[in-house]
């Protein structure tokens, strides 16, 4: 299982006084308001940074750091990925899971036939899409619904599911 979740991504500076726009990747951008630390990638090292303060404008979060305080410190973050700890991340409820815990499950049927593993989440609005991609490569799409998804056990390292007709292995 992952241990670090992706939350955001620098995509530039904001005003002089060290803060930045970060472009969330959180179903929730209002989860910021929670965060205390966040680790930065900039694909050659990580920091640790602590959040001062939060704001929102348009799509974009608005974060400043605790001690940068100037445009000039804050530049070599410009593009940086932020991710959080498990432990920092946001509590789910019974019945949710994090997408990257998914990611790599193998798929089965309630017969117990091998359908593949999810190779990837898609969020469409309505409902999540779990990509099952077979020993063939080829992919099929189940809608993450209580008719489809009969269980999940990331323990175990798989996925039952329920094929509706029209859907096909």
């Amino acid at each position: 299982m992952e241990d670090l979740f992706q939350v955001g991504a620098v995509t530039n500076t904001h005003g002089l006084r060290g803060e930045v726009k970060v472009f969330p990747t959180t179903d929730d951008p209002a989860r910021y308001k929670e965060l205390k630390e966040v680790i930065a990638d900039t694909g050659r090292q990580r920091f640790v940074l602590e959040i001062a303060g939060v704001r929102f404008f348009k799509q974009m979060v608005i974060v400043k750091f605790k001690g940068i305080d100037d445009i000039n410190d804050v530049l070599k973050y410009k593009g940086a990925k932020l991710y959080v700890t498990r432990e920092n991340a946001v509590k789910l409820e019974e019945g949710e899971y994090f997408l990257a815990d998914l990611v790599g499950l193998r798929a089965e049927t309630e017969e117990g036939k091998a359908l593949g593993s999810i190779r990837d989440v898609l969020q469409t609005g309505a409902n999540d899409v779990y990509v099952i991609q077979n020993e063939d490569g080829k992919d099929l799409l189940v809608p993450a619904i209580k008719d489809c998804v009969k269980e999940i056990d990331l323990e175990g390292g798989r996925i039952v599911v329920h094929l509706l007709p029209g859907l096909g292995a």
